[in-house]
């Protein structure tokens, strides 16, 4: 009876252990420490398959965004939103009717170009300096915006593209924190639906699991804020492009 509840998908404990470290990766990440969720997405995916796995992960993103929302909602800056939102929704609505029918491999490659490509002019700008921000650039929001949405709409896959397109900004520690949370909970919320009615990718199994795994996902968010109440701002810009980088690597493989 106990097992029926706690573990509602029937998996192998390896499996369970698995996923409950997953949530609490996405805690972490969601919390202020940027980019440590990207490695969710290949492990769920070797234990559950494509599908299923975006379904499992999405829920803890959300709970993730709601507790990143609630200690760093007043630090968030509702003009960048704005600005990214309109071609994010754009990535979304394409890659719900049309992600199916997308070679997967071949999309994680370009996403990876394009993020190596992008994180390069930025590194480039914070070494030489200059007076143009990328992100005032038409072509950056749209593209990132674009790409960013189909990402997280085929694979939760978006976080070091809308992390770069904020890191561009130069934001402060907070802000670049408030400002993503309120982003990826609106993005998260609307691809949910979708996910549960069109996709069939969350089930009231998978979304048991994700309730009993909620505890695992706030002590994992705990933890991020408290590590990331120590990192100087200069450091945790270092750190985000660090991860970046690995997520972007990650991709190719």
């Amino acid at each position: 009876m106990i097992e029926s509840v706690i573990n509602p998908l029937n998996t192998d404990w390896t499996t369970w252990v698995i996923t409950a470290f997953c949530a609490l990766v996405a805690g972490m990440s969601k919390s202020g420490l940027k980019g440590f969720a990207m490695i969710n997405i290949p492990l769920l995916a070797n234990l559950y398959g494509g599908m299923a796995s975006v379904g499992i992960l999405l829920p803890f993103l959300i709970f993730g965004d709601i507790f990143a929302l609630v200690y760093y909602r007043r630090s968030a800056e509702w003009k960048y939103i704005k600005i990214l939102f309109p071609w994010a929704l754009a990535g979304v609505l394409i890659a719900t009717f049309f992600g199916r029918y997308i070679n997967d491999e071949q999309f994680r490659i370009s996403i990876g170009i394009a993020i190596i490509i992008c994180l390069a002019l930025i590194v480039y700008k914070d070494i030489y300096g200059g007076k143009q921000v990328l992100s005032d650039k038409k072509w950056f929001s749209s593209s990132l915006g674009l790409s960013g949405g189909f990402a997280t709409m085929i694979g939760n896959a978006a976080g070091p593209i809308f992390n770069l397109y904020l890191m561009s900004m130069r934001l402060p520690k907070n802000v670049f924190i408030g400002t993503g949370a309120i982003f990826y909970l609106i993005l998260n919320l609307l691809k949910f639906p979708i996910q549960m009615f069109y996709w069939d990718s969350i089930s009231l199994k998978s979304l048991q699991l994700n309730f009993v795994l909620l505890p695992v996902l706030l002590t994992g968010a705990f933890i991020g804020k408290r590590i990331v109440k120590y990192i100087p701002e200069k450091a945790y810009r270092y750190f985000v492009i660090g991860v970046i980088s690995v997520s972007a690597i990650m991709l190719f493989f």
